[in-house]
């Protein structure tokens, strides 16, 4: 398939991991850089969500999970990835949106892919105040104040530190200010990738 005018691809960032709070915009960057660097975007929720709609047997298992708003079980995340990222479209790469979110995930997947030390991370980083003010603004029937809350403390207890305790010296990790103009962010991302620095 043709690239196109797209940039060329350094090595180091044809695995990118997006890490961050909901709310702080990484499937949007994540989209984008995954159009420039001509490799697809994993989102775990789409595909758990497409499992759901299409009552495969990993929809069938993940959906009592999401419907009481629960982390689906790594094992089957971990399955679910692994044979997406053996599909022909990640052989040059790709970008997860939102995985790994637990310990466990970040060290399946690092099986998985038979090391991490090519991968980039990406935690993108917004204040609480901004997050609870974006959250509160998408509708949903979970975003109230109290279950927002809820969300971003889980986020930060199960996600956060742990696993920027585990990437931080273990790949090319970049911390993100997420609380600028998208276009701000998806430079600097852009200029990551690009110069890998």
């Amino acid at each position: 398939m043709a690239d196109g005018n797209l940039q060329p691809r350094p090595a180091a960032a044809r695995r990118v991991i997006f890490l961050g709070a909901p709310g702080a915009g990484k499937g949007t960057q994540a989209e984008k850089l995954a159009r420039l660097l001509g490799v697809p975007r994993i989102s775990t929720g789409d595909m758990l969500r497409e499992h759901v709609v299409n009552d495969t047997a990993v929809g069938r298992n993940a959906a009592p999970f999401l419907e009481r708003g629960e982390l689906v079980p790594d094992d089957v995340l971990l399955a679910m990835i692994k044979d997406r990222i053996a599909q022909p479209d990640c052989a040059r790469g790709y970008i997860l949106d939102g995985f790994p979110r637990t310990l466990p995930q970040a060290e399946g997947l690092e099986q998985l892919a038979h090391g991490t030390t090519d991968a980039v991370v990406f935690n993108m980083v917004v204040p609480r105040e901004e997050l609870l003010r974006r959250l509160s603004g998408r509708g949903r029937d979970d975003d109230k104040a109290a279950a927002v809350a809820r969300r971003l403390a889980e986020y930060d207890e199960r996600t956060n530190r742990p696993l920027v305790d585990y990437y931080h010296n273990r790949v090319k990790y970049y911390t993100i200010d997420g609380n600028r103009s998208l276009d701000e962010v998806s430079g600097e991302l852009k200029q990551l990738v690009e110069t890998g620095s």
